[in-house]
């Protein structure tokens, strides 16, 4: 028997309970509900097999994401995607993660991807949901983290003609989306699906799947695909001539600067070996910020616009940067006349910004490990240690300076020592965009921390997204999302998501009513400060009515013990710091700034 739906007003034609069946209805016949007419129906759960028991092509994806190793689909249920979701409550190895954004559910999928090298799933609905998608996927496609959205989408036998919630989907993501496609027939879903992950992981970025919710039931006989047969990944390996020219060029050089990106993530080991071998200085990206402990002797912190400005100075010094895992786009940052080495898996990243003297394309643990058996060990240049100590004496005056800085209204740089103070060595800490970033990147010393942030589209409302997601992949560990109040705002609904799925995440607000970025582009410009400012409502009393603990702190002398507090609780904690609206971090601009 055949069931037949509504569009309109969602009422079923049971054949098995009316008089009779749906087909042979005259065109006149009119939904007894809302007067619709026999054109409005579509066929629920046609049978194209022999088989009455095989399963719906909702049912067969969620197996193949399974398969895949997908744990959760993060998303907003909706009429268009209700065969998928059912799928999901069905399914005993995956979980639906309900949010109250879809921008959160995209930025969860995204941090899932950067946390983990693994896929992360979002879904929509039609319309609206997926284009409430977007930030999050940008995010994706420009920090390169494998993303799958899952987008439901109006019945297929109504698409172009303007039905209710209908966009064009694949034509909407297509300028930044690695793979689009509409699966518009059952045979089409797994192959789609499968080549749908298959591009995520090329770049990574994102594939988008539009899923009309009346193919969605149809019925599919096929067997999903075998992961093991069907996913390849083999590292690229350049040839031994042109790692032996990196190793000569490193031989040759008496003051070696290496600077570590998000390719060199994994390289941990590989990049301490080689660095102690021939005593190079390591700076990092933002994204890569913590790749080597930043208290080691070769470290140098961030390099870049919310780096230090010791990293900047020191990488001047050098006579050889070493660029591992990173394009590296700021170049006013990177030394004129000195020779210059790049690594990197993707070609097109190699000398896209400067000159290089010698590239290597391959997986960046692999060739560190390769280089550091080539090359002589190298005794450290005595004016340029010095040099770089004096710098970073200096550095940690400073940060010293603020860990006991009583001064009120509250200062930020106070903020992030008692954060160090109190955050484990493990933690994961996610840090929004904002003035509070500059603070983080510059002063926070990581020593085994790893940090995440939205680098290359800098959207704010990423960090409790991502705080969620942490949480839920490594619910062992101590999540930390560090926000300003501007980008808390955007999506603080969602911690009552952190609640209801009994997430530990730590908040830590940064509270001064201004943002103060863009205060600072104002001023630099000449521009007048207009359109900055805002009333909050009190973040901290929203914490706690929403199941969480919430505390504010206007005295600098409470804080250690609100942060400590929070950090120990078993709730989802909130800490609410009235900061020194006037005290703004300044963005590196160049190496004596």
């Amino acid at each position: 028997m055949n069931k037949n739906r509504c569009t309109v007003c969602n009422f079923i034609y049971d054949d098995e309970h009316q008089p009779g069946p749906f087909a042979p209805q005259p065109d006149s016949y009119t939904c007894p509900v809302c007067g619709a007419p026999k054109s409005a129906f579509v066929s629920e759960g046609i049978t194209l097999s022999d088989d009455e028991n095989a399963a719906s092509v909702a049912e067969k994806l969620v197996d193949q994401l399974v398969a895949f190793g997908v744990k959760r689909v993060y998303g907003i249920p909706g009429d268009s995607n209700l065969p998928i979701v059912d799928a999901i409550r069905r399914h005993q190895d995956i979980d639906f993660i309900m949010v109250r954004h879809e921008e959160t559910a995209a930025f969860m999928a995204c941090a899932h991807g950067k946390m983990t090298d693994h896929i992360g799933v979002c879904m929509s609905i039609a319309g609206p949901g997926a284009t409430n998608l977007i930030t999050g996927l940008m995010d994706a496609t420009n920090d390169r983290a494998p993303v799958l959205a899952l987008l439901g989408q109006v019945a297929e036998v109504y698409l172009g003609s303007e039905a209710f919630q209908e966009i064009d989907q694949i034509e909407l993501f297509k300028p930044f989306a690695q793979f689009g496609e509409t699966v518009a027939r059952t045979n089409q879903a797994l192959k789609l699906m499968l080549m749908a992950v298959k591009y995520a992981y090329r770049r990574p970025g994102v594939s988008v799947l539009s899923l009309p919710t009346d193919v969605l039931v149809e019925k599919l006989p096929e067997p999903i695909y075998e992961p093991a047969r069907r996913l390849v990944d083999n590292p690229t390996q350049p040839a031994a001539a042109a790692t032996g020219q990196v190793a000569t060029l490193i031989n040759e050089s008496k003051r070696v600067a290496i600077l570590a990106g998000w390719g060199a993530r994994h390289a941990t080991d590989e990049l301490l070996r080689l660095a102690e071998k021939i005593n190079a200085v390591v700076a990092t990206t933002s994204r890569a910020k913590g790749v080597i402990f930043e208290s080691h002797p070769l470290s140098l912190g961030v390099l870049g616009s919310i780096g230090s400005k010791h990293a900047a100075k020191a990488i001047q010094s050098c006579d050889l940067l070493m660029v591992v895992g990173s394009g590296f786009r700021q170049a006013n940052l990177v030394p004129a006349g000195v020779k210059k080495v790049q690594i990197d898996w993707d070609p097109t990243r190699v000398a896209k910004t400067f000159d290089i003297d010698a590239g290597l394309v391959g997986d960046a643990p692999a060739l560190l490990a390769e280089l550091t058996d080539l090359v002589d060990t190298k005794e450290p240049d005595q004016d340029f240690t010095a040099q770089i100590g004096a710098f970073k004496k200096e550095h940690l005056a400073e940060i010293a300076a603020d860990a006991i800085d009583m001064s009120s209204p509250v200062n930020p740089g106070l903020v992030i020592q008692t954060i160090k103070k109190h955050v484990a060595s493990d933690a994961v800490i996610c840090v929004d965009v904002g003035d509070h970033t500059y603070w983080f990147y510059k002063k926070f010393i990581c020593e085994g921390q790893k940090t995440y942030l939205s680098a290359n589209i800098a959207s704010m409302g990423f960090s409790l997204p991502a705080a969620l997601s942490a949480q839920l992949d490594f619910p062992d560990k101590q999540v930390v999302c560090v926000t300003g109040d501007g980008g808390f705002g955007m999506l603080m609904a969602d911690f009552t998501t952190a609640v209801r799925e009994k997430l530990a995440i730590n908040v830590v607000v940064f509270n001064d009513g201004v943002l103060k970025n863009i205060k600072k582009e104002q001023n630099r410009d000449g521009y007048p400060e207009y359109g900055i400012e805002f009333e909050n409502p009190n973040f901290a009393e929203f914490a706690t009515a929403s199941g969480g603990l919430g505390i504010r702190v206007d005295d600098p002398r409470k804080l250690d013990a609100a942060v400590k507090e929070a950090f120990e609780s078993k709730l989802p904690s909130l800490v609410e710091v009235m900061v020194d609206r006037e005290k703004m971090a300044p963005s590196t601009k160049s190496p004596t700034a």
